[in-house]
């Protein structure tokens, strides 16, 4: 059983900055890639950032030079540091891990960005 637990998100006034957090824990051998998402009320769910095991990054290009994907020192853990927020990144954010046994999904956390 694999478990992501997500910390982070809260109410930012636009221009401010938030660090998600996101640990995976269980039986876990490895990990090809580890990101985030978000959904936002009325939207589909997407792609916000990925990290790859080799280090790689991807952005979705809204976020590029604001956001920043990052693996932690601690095995399986992520973190995402969001800056310059804006009131359309307001969304919940999952975080996703794609595991040589499977892919998970973190249960969400919600950022909230006022104008």
């Amino acid at each position: 059983q694999v478990q992501l637990v997500e910390s982070g998100g809260g109410s930012v006034q636009a221009g401010g900055s938030l660090r998600l957090s996101c640990a995976a824990s269980g039986v876990i051998f490895s990990i090809a890639t580890m990101g985030w998402y978000r959904q936002a009320p009325g939207k589909q769910r997407e792609l916000v950032a990925v990290i790859t095991a080799g280090g790689s990054t991807t952005y979705e290009d809204s976020v590029k030079g604001r956001f920043t994907i990052s693996r932690g020192d601690a095995k399986f853990t992520v973190y995402l540091q969001m800056n310059s927020l804006k009131p359309e990144d307001t969304a919940v954010y999952y975080c996703r891990v794609v595991a040589s046994i499977g892919t998970y999904w973190g249960q969400g956390t919600q950022v909230t960005v006022s104008s």
